[in-house]
């Protein structure tokens, strides 16, 4: 097995000697074999030296490296951690992202705006993130949400508005996934502050959250949708109950046998 001095170590991956010093101090990596008064590192420093690495760049606090770490030495099964780590990066819709050349969305958005024009509301529409630059293209995250604009404009509405009403949708939708989010992260989450259990119990607690998490995904859309579709029913007929009153008294006031 190869050996490293701390330099050489730090350089291999990817660290500095005031991490590999640190990360002894927390008992996240074993000490060096001792050499005279040089400390000699090997390939199994290395590798939890890069897994130290890969676990804080996923946001990982020192604790749970360190739980995760004890767990890997006395075989115990870390994967309701990783779990809880694809539960919390995967995607929360089943969307496809599409793309969309420049002219295809000036023939749906653009008709009748310069030059000066088009390159705003697409600088806006960026800004909102309904697209993204992609090379010649503009990746679509959501073609969901561009078919709703186009629906929109198409209908009549000024692409001005529908952008107004995007901007405000989009920080309402972020209060309500707050709100989710707080609700869970004050009675789910606090499970693993604290006092660090035993890798066992940890994997439980850790797992539990994973299957919360993973439990809401359903459950934000069965609790939006009734709320948005009772608002925009009563809504709609505040809005439009006086002029469904006008058709009304006007189909009445019409003579005899007009279609």
């Amino acid at each position: 097995m190869a050996e490293y001095r701390i330099d050489e170590l730090a350089r291999l991956a990817g660290s500095t000697v005031r991490n590999i010093r640190a990360y002894q101090d927390r008992g996240l990596l074993p000490p060096p074999r001792l050499e005279g008064r040089v400390g000699m590192y090997d390939d199994t420093h290395l590798a939890r030296l890069r897994l130290i690495g890969k676990l804080l760049a996923r946001g990982y606090t020192f604790a749970i490296i360190k739980d995760l770490l004890g767990a890997w030495e006395t075989g115990k099964d870390v994967a309701e951690v990783l779990g809880l780590e694809k539960v919390l990066t995967d995607p929360w819709s089943d969307e496809i992202p599409g793309t969309v050349a420049y002219e295809d969305l000036v023939a749906k958005f653009g008709s009748g705006l310069d030059e000066d024009q088009v390159a705003r509301t697409l600088e806006r529409t960026v800004e909102l993130g309904l697209i993204e630059p992609d090379g010649d293209k503009y990746r679509v995250p959501s073609p969901r949400l561009l078919h709703v604009g186009a629906e929109l404009v198409a209908a009549g509405i000024p692409l001005d508005s529908v952008l107004d009403i995007a901007g405000q949708i989009r920080a309402d939708c972020d209060v309500i996934a707050g709100r989710f989010v707080s609700l869970v992260q004050e009675h789910v989450f606090t499970r693993l502050e604290g006092p660090v259990p035993d890798g066992e119990e940890v994997g439980e607690e850790v797992g539990e959250v994973a299957e919360v998490v993973r439990r809401m995904r359903p459950l934000v859309k069965m609790v939006v949708d009734p709320f948005i579709a009772r608002a925009m029913e009563a809504r709609v007929q505040a809005a439009l109950g006086d002029h469904l009153e006008m058709i009304r008294d006007a189909l009445g006031r019409r003579p005899a046998g007009d279609d």
